[in-house]
């Protein structure tokens, strides 16, 4: 994969088509290095679609936002989501401020603009 390639807010390619229509809410979520949580919410919208990670007590119950472009493949028999990133990564990712919402342009920008670094790109 290119880094200028990478869409935060889409669901790859190879994913993408098995998503629409699916739940993935309660699957458990694993990073490259590891269990991090389950998936609490997710949204297919076109262009705008992520996964909020409830983390438990990994990071003191913290939840996080994953962009779509972050899933490396579902496992759909298994009900796991893998993710692309390190435990590390997602626990330093831009943290939702009080009374912000998932949806809400500025804590998305930060996230999106967090999760390219972390793939070399440059420009959502």
């Amino acid at each position: 994969m290119t880094s200028s390639a990478w869409e935060p807010w889409s669901f790859r390619e190879s994913e993408s088509a098995a998503v629409e229509g699916m739940a993935i809410t309660g699957f458990e979520v694993h990073a490259t290095d590891g269990h991090i949580g389950k998936v609490d919410d997710a949204s297919t919208e076109v262009g705008a679609s992520q996964i909020v990670v409830d983390t438990g007590p990994w990071i003191f119950g913290r939840k996080v936002l994953l962009p779509a472009g972050c899933i490396e493949r579902i496992d759909w028999n298994e009900e796991k989501v893998y993710v692309d990133r390190t435990k590390d990564q997602i626990k330093d990712s831009p943290e939702l401020g009080e009374g912000a919402s998932w949806s809400d342009p500025t804590y998305r920008d930060s996230v999106g603009s967090y999760y390219g670094g972390t793939y070399g790109a440059s420009t959502f």
